[in-house]
């Protein structure tokens, strides 16, 4: 698998787990890969041994080996049997491999899940602080009906400017939240959806031109 990339200063990571979505994962880390002619790599996790699985898993990581060959990724990554948490692993392989982008999939159908509720999520903007992220959805929708695909989550900040609360993407005095902002397709201003750890609570809030849109409409209230 791989050849000779032309941009080696950027390469992106796919995440997959068991379910429908892996290969449509795959293909968007293709196109996003062949796009800017930078390295692809996938990656799956499993904390129990391979001879383990099932015959539905294993044809699962068959035909996704299947794939990457046919696409000439440049690496298809197992790491069964792994004790640690999948955050970790992640961070590791990145690191390891010098990714500059992940892409990880919604679905109801795994723990992968996760990633959407805001725990796994807050897990990995926590442990991999290098990376921009993007989540593909797969009912077209992330929590709360938004519908479509959310490129690029980026690590960005709530801060109070004394009117109610405004995104920025550079670190303040002012800042009273972190998390990370999924922009919507097809807008040229920040109009998307912040995802933030409040009380012990993942958090979402809708921003329409840089702006917390309405606080009534939060997941989770606000409280400062």
């Amino acid at each position: 698998m791989g050849k000779v990339k032309g941009r080696m200063d950027e390469s992106i990571l796919v995440c997959v787990y068991y379910g429908p979505n892996g290969e449509r994962l795959i293909r968007r880390g293709h196109q996003m890969a062949s796009a800017m002619d930078c390295p692809l790599y996938i990656l799956t996790v499993d904390p129990r041994p391979l001879d383990d699985m099932d015959a539905a898993k294993s044809d699962y990581i068959d035909r996704w080996r299947e794939l990457a060959d046919q696409l000439e990724a440049d690496e298809f990554i197992i790491r069964d049997n792994e004790s640690r948490p999948t955050a970790k692993v992640i961070k590791q392989v990145a690191h390891d491999r010098n990714v500059t982008q992940i892409i990880i999939g919604q679905t109801a159908q795994s723990r992968w899940e996760e990633i959407t509720k805001g725990s796994f999520m807050n897990v990995l903007l926590r442990e991999i602080t290098f990376v921009d992220f993007h989540v593909v959805s797969v009912a077209r929708s992330i929590k709360h009906d938004v519908e479509g695909l959310f490129e690029k989550g980026l690590r960005a900040y709530l801060t109070d400017d004394g009117d109610g609360f405004r995104i920025t993407f550079n670190y303040t005095k002012d800042a009273r939240f972190e998390g990370i902002f999924f922009k919507e397709t097809g807008t040229d201003f920040n109009n998307g959806i912040f995802k933030f750890m409040h009380d012990g609570k993942m958090c979402q809030v809708r921003i329409t031109d840089d702006r917390v849109e309405d606080p009534s409409l939060v997941s989770c209230k606000i409280d400062v």
